[in-house]
């Protein structure tokens, strides 16, 4: 049991603080961080929903990459519809509410999503990377580095 004594501010703080938490059937899972990188610690509050969205994917993307081998890359697939699989080689946000995936399909051709945070709906896949002697895109990784700069 915890004996701190909170203030009222300190307690409506800590309340607007992002939290996380999972848990896995599989106890060797990689269940995400243990500590929330330092953008997302700061209160909800102070983001817009396309910028709070854009961040927690972020954290998504890299943690999902990190199970990958090295023959396979991260893609999201599309709800609903035929739309197909894209591979994520990039993702951005414009405030207050919209959030894009740029990549290519399994064809090879370039798209872009440009999708409302109020209907965004992402499923990561492990997809083989493109060419077999190329080491994988690790997207998270570079965009972990640029959330970190902000």
């Amino acid at each position: 049991m915890d004996d701190k004594i909170e203030t009222s501010a300190e307690a409506a703080e800590a309340a607007a603080l992002p939290r996380f938490h999972e848990v896995h059937s599989d106890p060797d899972s990689n269940p995400g961080p243990k500590e929330l990188p330092k953008p997302l610690q700061k209160p909800v509050e102070t983001k817009s929903p396309a910028q709070w969205a854009y961040e927690r994917l972020i954290l998504y993307i890299q943690n999902f990459e990190d199970q990958l081998d090295g023959s396979h890359e991260v893609a999201m697939g599309f709800a609903g519809g035929d739309a197909g699989v894209l591979r994520i080689e990039g993702l951005g946000y414009f405030d207050p509410d919209i959030v894009t995936f740029y990549g290519r399909d399994e064809t090879g051709a370039r798209n872009q999503l440009v999708q409302h945070v109020s209907q965004l709906n992402v499923m990561l896949r492990a997809v083989p990377k493109p060419t077999e002697d190329a080491p994988a895109n690790r997207i998270g990784f570079r965009l972990a580095e640029d959330l970190a700069r902000d």
